[in-house]
């Protein structure tokens, strides 16, 4: 064992001319290959910190609308919490509240007046939800793609090699280690490629929706809950 992870063909591998050193539509699947591999780390580290603040800022919305006791108080420090889905639902519904209550200002608003005035602010409330959900999802879809569809590019170009390779032998007439090692190699980087991008995309993924269930989970439980200090306050 020792002696073949020591011998001089392994020792002389050159992960460059792997990669680059094939011709036709196996360069094309490497360049493929390996454009998928950078957008998705891209995508992982940028995602982390978009669904990072926005846990982390709805935090910091929580904490400040419970301890505060004005709505429009808490309406002005959702100016710097940008990223919440929280505060921009809070956001949607004081803004319709502020409606609500100028269009009864002065009127002597029926039972009829406030369930619609409710209602309002309830669907306010689910607007701006579905809004920061579609926000939170965005490029979710990239990464599920690139795990499902990655490994069968990688393995199509896996086996476009290998079936050049053994036309090669064929045409050569011989097959030796040294003739056939070579081109196996380049047909087999594909799959390291494919895996490469594939798998921390499928691990992303997961990762991700789990934590957007959490956030989605907890705008639920805010509006539910917004919605009953506005009918016990204001209706």
């Amino acid at each position: 064992m020792l002696s073949l992870l020591s011998s001089p063909l392994l020792a002389e591998v050159d992960v460059y001319r792997l990669l680059f050193g094939s011709k036709g539509i196996i360069l094309v699947v490497v360049l493929i290959l390996i454009a998928l591999v950078v957008l998705t780390f891209f995508v992982v580290f940028y995602k982390l910190i978009h669904v990072s603040q926005a846990q982390s800022q709805s935090i910091s919305f929580l904490d400040r609308f419970w301890e505060s006791k004005r709505l429009d108080d808490i309406y002005k420090a959702t100016d710097k919490l940008t990223y919440s889905p929280l505060s921009a639902m809070f956001r949607a519904g004081y803004i319709e509240l502020s409606k609500v209550k100028k269009k009864g200002e002065g009127e002597a608003g029926t039972m009829h007046d406030k369930m619609d005035g409710i209602e309002n602010i309830e669907r306010a409330l689910s607007r701006a939800k579905v809004s920061e959900t579609t926000k939170l999802e965005n490029l979710l879809p990239f990464l599920a793609t690139v795990g499902s569809a990655a490994p069968f590019i990688g393995l199509f170009g896996t086996v476009w090699g290998i079936m050049e390779a053994f036309l090669n032998i064929a045409a050569a007439g011989k097959a030796d280690l040294a003739t056939v090692s070579q081109p196996i190699a380049e047909a087999l980087v594909t799959t390291a490629l494919a895996l490469a991008s594939a798998i921390p995309a499928v691990v992303a993924f997961n990762y991700f929706n789990r934590r957007l269930k959490v956030l989605g989970a907890e705008m639920q439980t805010f509006a539910s809950d917004y919605l009953n200090i506005v009918k016990r306050h204001f209706f």
